[in-house]
């Protein structure tokens, strides 16, 4: 058993090491270098690849800006319990962007999921979204956190 997790622990070193490089080369500007290096890993299933991926398609960056192709990178993540993804997916149901109307319940959710996870952030979001919500939506928005936390976070 020992071995089998040392042989998968060995094994993962190089795609963390390819995604902390892609972060250097997207803190130096050099976009389409940091794509190149994070798309196998994110193509693999790597969250923080894939949330990586959503960012330079949400702003832009060394790949022409589309919201629905960096939504779909942000949920991949998100569903993985990659936080602050979590908080991008609520960002993007919340205003809308690259849907067609905004859904604030699942906005409120994701929030929800990602400062469990750890997002300084989310509970910051999660106050300022559940200003613009009914008690009704509020009530129907904790169903569905109690749906996803109990296989996302089981031991939070």
């Amino acid at each position: 058993m020992r071995n089998t997790f040392l042989a998968l622990l060995l094994m993962a070193a190089p795609a963390f090491a390819d995604i902390e490089e892609a972060r250097d080369m997207m803190e130096a500007g050099q976009f389409a270098e940091a794509r190149e290096a994070l798309w196998p890993a994110a193509r693999s299933g790597n969250a923080d690849a894939e949330e990586l991926i959503g960012v330079m398609y949400a702003l832009g960056l060394g790949v022409e800006q589309d919201y629905e192709r960096a939504f779909e990178w942000y949920l991949r993540s998100a569903m993985k319990g990659h936080p602050g993804a979590q908080s991008g997916v609520g960002w993007y149901y919340e205003v809308g962007l690259g849907m067609p109307e905004p859904d604030l319940m699942r906005a409120y959710m994701w929030y929800v999921l990602s400062a469990i996870g750890g997002d300084p952030d989310a509970a910051i979001s999660q106050e300022e979204v559940v200003k613009k919500m009914t008690q009704e939506q509020i009530d129907k928005a904790h169903v569905l956190v109690d749906d996803y936390r109990v296989w996302m976070y089981p031991f939070r």
